[in-house]
């Protein structure tokens, strides 16, 4: 393509992000006839709808199976083809509702006081199991529209996980598994007590069913997740034996083993995902990845691909192998194991597979796939001879009218040696006789990783002019498990030292970089990062920090999960060692920040608690150093990705407003 070429495309701007969509959640028919998925959008009242659409494999067309302005999701096929059961929030709370595969109306079959969520239709007969929250006491028939007493009533605490971002603080109600009989109509519990259950699967002859249930409440243990079986009508049984998080189990096409993700945090949350067998006639575990240095699941970062659901790792028809989503260097792909522990991957590629459902009659795959000038679509990819066939064009007016930039990757090496990969996006139009601003973007987690996926910021940032440099420093995902666990203890140390050499790297490699103009973000571990930087070095003309960490001592306390983030990530919590604490806090070489900086936090942030950035922002004010601080209502941490849409809009405006007015 030649320069005039791109001339002629516009520039992205913030509010583009209200043009796209987002597909994700594609599951076959029975019968490989149709695919259903989800699109979510952002409508005229700037608020998202979500829709069920089905393709048609004869016609090649797809047909949009609900409206409204509503959010539709989690579409899952009935056994034998007739019926899509679905979760839609139409009635004000998110119910359960049927719709008949062959056209009509849908019905809506709960009218729960707490909703309902993840339907999973029994293997045989017409019967949905799904979750549903329960108070004790409480029953399937407490109807949604009963009114509870408004009057104002004290919030009473007695466990140490009383709050989580996104929830707030927490009530006493506990995640059930019910079922519902589309005969009948008749609603059964089928899980009990003051636990929360998940990941509900059936085994083959719809007899027993297996979910995840968490350990008691206690310090240590909050982030234990234990297997359970139980037979319909029985009492279950928990099926690790070893403590660990565990997720996602799925019975064998026999019935005889159980499939499912998890560990024994052996390196507390940097602990690499891995897949297990269990022999249910005897019980004995077998961890199939134990020998390949692989993270077994999708961590690869996207603006717009959040909180798809993971399928687990799936059987093969015959039983003798498994899929499963897996990341490593930037890109999520498909990879088979067999029984034996041998991993080969099967679908990889620069590029971001962040859906993925098997079809395990055909052996094919229907994959949502985005790469960093592709927004993300459906494919099918046969997985017999790898052939693939796009089935959606969702985002296609929108990148033919708008610039799009694809990085360069390349890797360097950090002050100790550790080679680290980066990549760099050139500036929208891009004239290689000019010089250009750069804007170093540092990823959250910090076990996960930037790589091969679409990011709006991004694209929006090389519009306005700016390149941008983006790494994977030690601590990120996807490079084993000595690079992930290589920054706990250490924040501020060799993990600085990666991001720096990035920087320097970058300068040295790309000769249009203007050395002068420098610019720093980051969200999460990558606001503490951005703290971090602009407390030892003046280098950036201007710095965003976004839902940051400043202060690792209130953190501990305010955070809701920070009674043991700090032990894990830091080294200790705050009543063993919090001299330690204090040397890794930002604020504590706050005197020494020369650089303006903008802080953006959100006032419902619990991971991250906004008086983290009222700290710095206090700190820096009284010390009369150039900054602002920018407080989104109604948000949590997830505002860049899950946001209000004007409010993600808004959040981006700040972000280039603040490098624009120290742009030379």
């Amino acid at each position: 393509m030649t320069h005039s070429t791109q001339t002629l495309k516009q520039e992205i701007h913030s509010e583009t992000l209200y043009h796209l969509q987002f597909v994700g959640d594609p599951q076959v028919s029975p019968d490989g006839s149709k695919i259903a998925y989800v699109t979510t959008s952002i409508n005229n009242k700037k608020k998202y709808d979500s829709h069920l659409f089905v393709y048609d494999r004869k016609t090649n067309r797809s047909t949009q199976w609900t409206h409204g302005e509503s959010r539709n999701q989690s579409p899952r096929w009935s056994a034998d083809g007739e019926s899509i059961a679905f979760i839609s929030n139409r009635s004000g709370k998110n119910q359960l509702y049927v719709m008949p595969a062959a056209g009509g109306e849908a019905r809506q079959v709960t009218t729960l006081k707490n909703g309902a969520a993840n339907p999973v239709w029994h293997p045989s007969e017409a019967k949905l199991m799904f979750q549903t929250s329960l108070e004790e006491g409480d029953d399937l028939h407490k109807k949604e529209d009963e009114k509870e007493d408004e009057e104002l009533k004290p919030h009473i605490v007695d466990q140490l996980h009383y709050k989580a971002d996104g929830k707030g603080l927490l009530d006493h109600k506990r995640s059930h598994i019910a079922l519902y009989d589309c005969q009948t109509g008749k609603l059964e519990q089928i899980t009990s007590g003051p636990y929360d259950h998940s990941d509900p699967s059936w085994s083959p002859d719809g007899s027993t069913i297996a979910y995840v249930r968490p350990q008691d409440d206690q310090p240590g243990s909050y982030m234990l997740a234990d297997l359970y079986i139980q037979k319909i009508g029985q009492q279950p049984y928990r099926l690790n034996e070893k403590s660990g998080g565990f997720a996602k189990p799925i019975f064998s096409p026999d019935g005889k083993s159980l499939s499912y993700f998890g560990h024994g945090y052996e390196y507390d949350g940097a602990t690499l995902t891995k897949v297990w067998v269990t022999n249910l006639d005897t019980n004995k575990t077998t961890c199939l990845t134990e020998s390949v240095d692989l993270e077994c699941s999708d961590v690869l970062i996207s603006d717009l691909h959040w909180a798809n659901p993971s399928p687990g790792a799936v059987w093969t028809k015959d039983g003798q192998g498994l899929y499963f989503q897996g990341s490593e260097h930037g890109n999520t792909g498909i990879y088979h194991l067999n029984l034996a522990g041998e991993v080969t991957k099967v679908i990889g590629g620069d590029r971001h597979v962040y859906a993925f459902h098997y079809d395990k009659d055909s052996d094919e795959a229907i994959l949502g796939i985005s790469d960093p000038t592709h927004i993300g679509d459906l494919f099918s990819v046969s997985l017999k001879n790898k052939q693939e066939q796009q089935i959606t064009s969702s985002n296609d007016s929108f990148q033919e009218t708008y610039e799009i930039v694809a990085p360069e990757s390349f890797t360097y090496q950090s002050k100790d040696g550790l080679e680290v990969e980066g990549w760099l996006m050139k500036p929208a139009h891009f004239d290689a006789s000019k010089t250009y601003p750069l804007v170093l973007e540092i990823h959250g987690g910090p076990h996960m990783m930037y790589g091969n996926s679409f990011m709006h910021e991004f694209q929006l940032l090389a519009s306005k002019g700016y390149a941008i440099l983006y790494t994977n420093p030690r601590g990120s995902q996807g490079y084993g498990q000595s690079f992930v666990d290589a920054c706990r203890g250490d924040y501020g140390g060799g993990d600085y030292e990666d991001v720096m050499a990035g920087v320097d790297a970058a300068l040295k490699k790309f000769s249009f970089l203007d050395e002068g103009q420098l610019f720093v973000t980051g969200g999460s571990y990558g606001g503490f990062m951005t703290n971090w930087i602009v407390g030892k070095t003046n280098r950036f003309k201007a710095a965003v920090t976004q839902r940051s960490i400043s202060n690792w001592h209130s953190f501990y306390g305010v955070s809701d999960i920070g009674h043991f983030f700090t032990k894990w990530e830091i080294g200790n919590h705050f009543t063993g060692d919090p001299q330690k604490l204090w040397e890794h806090s930002p604020i504590k070489y706050v005197d020494q920040i020369e650089t303006p900086l903008l802080i953006i936090h959100s006032e419902n942030d619990y991971r991250c608690p906004i008086e983290q950035g009222e700290q710095l922002f206090v700190a820096l004010k009284n010390q009369n150093k150039t900054t602002r601080f920018v407080r989104f209502p109604e948000s949590d941490h997830n505002l860049s990705r899950t946001g209000l849409p004007n409010l993600r809009v808004e959040r981006l405006n700040q972000i280039v407003g603040w490098f624009e007015d120290y742009k030379a």
